[in-house]
């Protein structure tokens, strides 16, 4: 008997807030017209984008009571209202999410009053089961019936208030926008710093032996010795210039993910790396000797966004970390690829501090993934991302 008043009580608190929160958009719908005219009327345009933004507040606050109440969450989806007062007017009235609301406000102006019938059952339900269950010890049958009329709310409240498919669609519209934007700024650097790699290293060099081979011709004929060794010169010049470009190839696609796959790749860099780095590899291809995972290998892109990932990831480690121990770890998910790197070191990574994190969430928002990062200071950082493929 106490477990169904505990539960009973649970779902009145319940229903109460959905009472209250009827109440108020009660109160809300009236402020909505005279906002509505007051927009017809252009004196009140302003209005429209804020009374927009309290009824998202509203909707949400129902959308933590039936998560709280249910265990499942209500997913939201607006688009952002922002900008001259035009587009946030434009904004305001175009987002399915804002006609969504509008219908749960609506509906909720009858169904939010259930909770009055918590009342009744109450009255009816200490009295019924009291004798039926706390004397009798049959099952309680009327106390029961106000955490089903909370399951209806909430079940009604989660088919008027989740998102539609044209609001998740134009939200993905929106989501796709900015990590296109970013794709392309990420596009942008990389050009940008391979240009400067070029101008600076590579091509630098190249004017530099282009210049002694033509003072060796020049000398070749009264001076074979300085003619030698200015071609000698030539030589270290033009092997200097070979390694850079190499590197600035690397920088494109590294070839080493081409001949040993991503495992492999990563293992070198763990190698290189200055810590003391353990790799794990799970389901993924791996050509490393001895290795006992043989699984197919992820498409190029993903590949190379993953590889770059771990690099960037080590370096910052090693320069800004303080450790001296790190993890590497690959795994192959049924519909993508997980990319984890820890370090033990002082923790306090800042996106904002030049860290090559903003490079890496780019690359990797580029191919739709997801990247976490998690920094206390103290540490440990670790480096979560998802990058979705198709095996």
């Amino acid at each position: 008997m106490r477990n169904t008043v505990r539960q009973a009580a649970r779902a009145t608190v319940q229903l109460a807030g959905a009472v209250v929160l009827a109440f108020f958009s009660i109160i809300f719908i009236t402020v909505l017209l005279i906002t509505a005219v007051a927009t017809l009327a252009v004196v009140g345009a302003g209005l429209l984008p804020e009374t927009v933004l309290l009824i998202r507040r509203m909707a949400g606050a129902k959308r933590r009571a039936v998560a709280a109440w249910s265990g499942r969450e209500i997913p939201e989806a607006y688009l952002p209202i922002e900008g001259p007062l035009r587009e946030r007017l434009r904004t305001a009235v175009r987002d399915p999410g804002t006609h969504a609301d509008l219908r749960w406000m609506v509906a909720y102006y009858g169904y939010g009053c259930l909770g009055f019938l918590a009342v009744p059952l109450w009255l009816v339900g200490l009295l019924v089961d009291g004798v039926w269950q706390g004397l009798l010890g049959r099952e309680a049958v009327v106390l029961p019936l106000i955490s089903r009329v909370a399951d209806l709310d909430a079940a009604w409240s989660t088919a008027l208030l989740k998102p539609s498919p044209k609001a998740r669609l134009v939200e993905r519209v929106e989501e796709l926008t900015e990590t296109r934007a970013g794709a392309i700024a990420a596009h942008g650097a990389e050009l940008r710093r391979i240009e400067r790699d070029l101008h600076d290293g590579t091509q630098a060099r190249l004017v530099a032996l282009s210049m002694r081979i033509g003072l060796a011709k020049r000398a070749y004929e009264r001076d074979p010795e300085a003619a030698r060794k200015l071609l000698d010169d030539a030589q270290d010049q033009a092997e200097e210039a070979l390694t850079e470009l190499r590197h600035v190839v690397r920088g494109i696609h590294p070839p080493i993910l081409t001949d040993r796959g991503l495992a492999g790749a990563v293992r070198a860099l763990a190698a290189s790396s200055g810590l003391d780095v353990t790799v794990r590899v799970d389901g993924l291809e791996d050509r490393h000797a001895g290795a006992a995972d043989d699984g197919p290998r992820p498409p190029a892109a993903v590949e190379a966004a993953a590889y770059f990932v771990v690099a960037e990831a080590l370096t910052n480690a090693a320069k800004h970390s303080g450790a001296e121990r790190a993890s590497v770890q690959l795994v192959r998910l049924p519909a993508g690829l997980r990319v984890v790197v820890r370090d033990e070191g002082r923790g306090g990574a800042d996106e904002a501090g030049g860290s090559g994190l903003l490079g890496m969430r780019r690359r990797v928002a580029a191919l739709d993934g997801t990247l976490l990062v998690t920094s206390p200071a103290g540490g440990p950082t670790v480096i979560e991302v998802e990058l979705p493929c198709v095996w």
